[in-house]
């Protein structure tokens, strides 16, 4: 079994896709989670990587968000679009990594990023809030490296 299957469980992961359906009715923007087990690069240079790779970039009003891991690193990152970017303040993923990082430290791994994704939705409400001809534009499914 990989690092990767360690990190959640399948009941872990089903956990997670809905706190991602929820975050999502509150705003147009788009959430997703990238597990891999390791990465030599930065994880934010990675994270840049595997957000293109996912066409995360293509949403119509930019506003993707990926929340990425490199579980056997233990090691993060959030990054969002530029649509996003253009519209928040710098600091704007602060509290939410911060979210992350606590729950991260004592092994909650699941509640981590269960807290962050619910977070970064209400975050995100403020600037992308929910239209009702919204179309959910990316899968809320975990992806994998």
């Amino acid at each position: 079994m990989s690092k990767t299957e360690d990190f959640l469980t399948k009941a872990d992961e089903q956990e997670i896709v809905q706190a991602i359906v929820e975050a999502e009715k509150n705003t147009s923007g788009e959430i997703r989670v990238h597990l891999e087990e390791y990465t030599e690069k930065p994880p934010l240079q990675r994270a840049q990587e595997v957000f293109l790779s996912l066409d995360m970039h293509e949403t119509k009003e930019r506003n993707g968000v990926l929340i990425y891991v490199a579980t056997a690193n233990k090691q993060f990152a959030i990054i969002g679009d530029e649509g996003i970017n253009k519209v928040v303040e710098s600091d704007f993923w602060d509290s939410t990594k911060d979210t992350i990082i606590s729950h991260f430290k004592h092994n909650e791994y699941k509640k981590g990023l269960i807290q962050g994704i619910l977070k970064a939705g209400e975050q995100l409400k403020q600037y992308f809030p929910y239209q009702k001809d919204d179309t959910n534009e990316l899968p809320n499914e975990i992806s994998r490296g």
